[in-house]
């Protein structure tokens, strides 16, 4: 980090700084901050890194090149009010993080994947249009893997009311709830590996196309408490690429024919849904206690209809078919589509006549409260309990789709658990190779219940602090302080103001030089802060498949990470955050720290315990930025790493 800072004028500055080792390595990086206030403001940092690694001509001996480029930018809505500019940018080769010796204590090394974006959209003035246009990049580093969608472009028309007259007289005609909007899309993307991606041809490997949509709807009130809703969902969709496929007798295998030309690929469906909300209320018997008031159940049902033709038929060209022999030398028909593996997808093979039935529940408590000013609150039981499924009149086989469930419940003020799952209500059985498939037998019809657990799970997160479980057993005690303090206030205030101006001198200077806090009687206040944060998710899916029972075993996977942060003075700060893997049993990853306030010095200290990368970093440094050049560094190295302690 050896270079110099430079001023460039009153909105930007930028430092020049690079690395040199021994061996050869060596590295640049620039790194900015700019700043306009009610303009906007940001920063970027581009790093370069060269690195060798062994002696020159032995088998360990490595050379690679990595980069990075860390970009964010946000304008302020003052600026212009219908066009905003936002970046964020986090661009890294494959191996930048593994050779850059700061990343070792960093958040940034356990990041398997990286994501940028820049976004510009402009909303015309007085108008329901507004044009964006993004470029996406995503990094997976396990495989050095760029997805990169670049341009897009999204036009967009807000709801309006076509039929709505602008000056009403009378009551509102139903044509005038009729009511539309209109998105189009247009999307150029590629993925490849990172040393393959500027050899790719921009017509045969980018994929790209345009979407439009168009859903037109209106809602009407039928007998005072249903609600009724019509609506058509009109989708264009536009291709440069065309594959035919056909079967060679002599080479026995498929031959693709593509060509590239303009290529319009449209459907639409039309469906119909009636809802409403029932209430329900429950007054619990007088000899359970008067606590509860009352108990209060909304049931909101919701049937649909949806409907639309075979857009696989020859009358719309999406699908074509070629016959085939296999293995017992029997001719085959296999049905494929013109536009594979397109951006917005195909439409649907098949007549599509469904009725769907989903249910909602909320269900809510009211008890008696000192707290509250009208002496109750309410308490949230079930904040969301779903149900939904649908029967396909129009399918030939597996006309029932599987269970879909879902559950919030709020079970502290600030934390809400959701859990979603699917439930498999179809049975399976083995075909003439010996593999499982779904066969058209309902689990109900074989005394297997109506479904079977094929998917679930969720995630959360929760922070532990100070004032956590201050929260939780500190009311009371709260209560009697505040209550005594109440009752003392008055007896103490004469005695407080006579014998402030009595205090001596060097108590005072000691109380305002020293940064701590006192109380009333002159003692210092002792606090730790400290904070400990968990995230942690679990999974629920199908796994191997158990041959005898034939059912799929069920399979968990978990994820847990924890950081935490705790002050013991208000000059030493401790740190961590680490991962477990629940296959291995171990800790996967940790990073701890450790630093040190000494006035006009600062001292930290790194350290990677577990895992492969075991390492150190000790830094002291000079508190000024007109001396942060006079600082002490001591890291270790590949060969030292692993033997520090």
């Amino acid at each position: 980090d050896l270079g110099m800072y430079f001023v460039i004028g009153d909105y930007f500055d930028i430092a020049m700084t690079g690395d040199i080792y021994t061996l050869g390595s060596w590295g640049l990086r620039a790194e900015s901050r700019y700043v306009k206030r009610y303009k906007y403001s940001g920063g970027f940092n581009i790093s370069y890194l060269k690195t060798i690694t062994g002696d020159k001509g032995m088998p360990d001996y490595t050379k690679s090149t990595n980069f990075q480029v860390l970009w964010n930018h946000s304008q302020d809505s003052k600026a212009n009010p219908n066009m905003s500019l936002s970046a964020s940018v986090n661009f890294t080769t494959s191996g930048y993080t593994r050779n850059d010796l700061n990343s070792y204590y960093s958040n940034a090394f356990t990041e398997n994947t990286k994501s940028s974006t820049i976004n510009m959209t402009y909303r015309f003035p007085n108008s329901k249009w507004s044009v964006s246009t993004t470029a996406n990049i995503s990094q997976r580093s396990q495989d050095s893997t760029l997805a990169v969608s670049f341009p897009n472009f999204t036009i967009t028309m807000s709801q309006l009311y076509p039929f709505k007259r602008k000056r009403a007289v009378g009551e509102e005609k139903w044509y005038e709830k009729i009511k539309l909007s209109y998105s189009g899309q247009f999307n150029n993307s590629l993925t490849a590996k990172q040393d393959e991606f500027f050899k790719k041809s921009l017509i045969k490997d980018w994929r790209n196309g345009m979407r439009h949509s168009i859903p037109i709807s209106a809602t009407f009130n039928l007998f005072k408490y249903l609600n009724l809703t019509p609506s058509i969902n009109l989708t264009d969709r536009m291709y440069s690429t065309k594959v035919r496929r056909q079967w060679d007798p002599n080479a026995s295998a498929e031959v693709l024919d593509t060509t590239y030309n303009f290529y319009n690929v449209w459907d639409f469906s039309a469906a119909v849904s009636l809802d409403t909300k029932i209430y329900g209320f429950f007054q619990p018997l007088p000899f359970l206690g008067d606590k509860v008031k009352m108990i209060r159940h909304v049931l909101t049902p919701t049937i649909s209809f949806t409907g639309s033709p075979d857009f696989a038929s020859k009358f719309f060209g999406y699908y074509g078919s070629y016959q085939y022999p296999d293995a017992k030398g029997e001719m085959q028909t296999r049905t494929y589509s013109y536009f594979p593996h397109s951006l917005f997808g195909v439409p649907g093979q098949g007549k599509t006549g469904a009725i769907s039935i989903s249910l909602a529940n909320n269900l809510e408590m009211k008890v008696k409260s000192d707290k509250d000013s009208i002496g109750e609150k309410k308490i949230s039981l079930i904040e969301n309990l779903s149900l939904s499924q649908s029967y396909n009149f129009a399918a030939d086989s597996m006309r029932w789709s599987n269970l879909n469930t879902s559950i919030m419940l709020r079970l502290v003020k600030n934390f809400n658990l959701n859990l979603s799952a699917t439930w498999d209500v179809y049975t399976y059985a083995l075909n003439s190779a010996g593999n499982p498939v779904r066969v058209n037998k309902l689990r109900i019809s074989q005394g297997k219940g109506w479904g079977k657990l094929s998917s679930t799970g969720t995630s959360f997160s929760y922070t532990f602090n100070n004032d956590t479980f201050k929260k939780l057993f500190g009311k009371d005690k709260d209560k009697k302080d505040k209550k005594d303090n109440g009752k003392a206030q008055s007896m103490d205030q004469e005695f407080a103001e006579t014998t402030s101006d009595y205090e001596s001198p060097t108590r005072k200077s000691s109380k305002k030089n020293s940064g701590m806090e006192f109380d009333d009687d002159g003692y210092m206040k002792w606090s730790v802060p400290w904070n400990l944060t968990f995230n942690y998710s679990v999974n629920y899916g199908y796994g191997e498949f158990d041959y005898k029972k034939l059912e799929y075993k069920g399979k968990i996977t978990q994820n847990l990470s924890f950081s935490g942060n705790i002050r013991p003075t208000a000059n030493w700060n401790f740190g961590f955050s680490a991962s477990y893997n629940f296959d291995t049993r171990k800790l996967a990853y940790m990073n701890c720290n450790i630093s040190r306030d000494m006035h006009c010095f600062t001292m930290r200290a790194s350290f990677v315990p577990v895992g492969p990368y075991k390492s150190y970093n000790f830094h002291i440094s000079v508190k000024s930025s007109l001396l942060q050049d006079l600082k002490y560094d001591k890291r270790s190295s590949y060969s030292n790493g692993v033997q520090w302690y």
